[in-house]
């Protein structure tokens, strides 16, 4: 049992190790590209909206709810743009929905 665990610790460490170290070995000059350029600029962000917005819509106790704040959230980010009041808002609307749907 304590082997398979050692093992599956080292293949997550050669795979983080060689997906964090070939492309600094593969690749020596500028990328001209500009489809790759614009596709690596672009994968962390899209990497964290992947990872966030399943977590947004099983955070409350309906998935209503969840995207009412979602929605919320997202006009007022792009009406204001202050992180403070998006929160808000989000919570705001949250909190209303939680109060209608249940």
């Amino acid at each position: 049992m304590m082997i398979s665990n050692w093992l599956y610790l080292l293949v997550a460490a050669l795979t983080i190790y060689a997906v964090r170290a070939l492309p600094l070995t593969l690749i020596r000059g500028t990328i001209r590209s500009r489809f790759l350029r614009s596709f690596l600029y672009y994968v962390p962000y899209v990497t964290l909206s992947v990872m966030t917005f399943p977590a947004i819509l099983h955070a409350t106790g309906s998935v209503w709810s969840a995207a009412a704040g979602f929605a919320a959230a997202c006009i007022a980010a792009w009406v204001s743009g202050n992180l403070f009041g998006v929160a808000l808002t989000g919570c705001a609307a949250v909190l209303i929905a939680e109060l209608f749907v249940l």
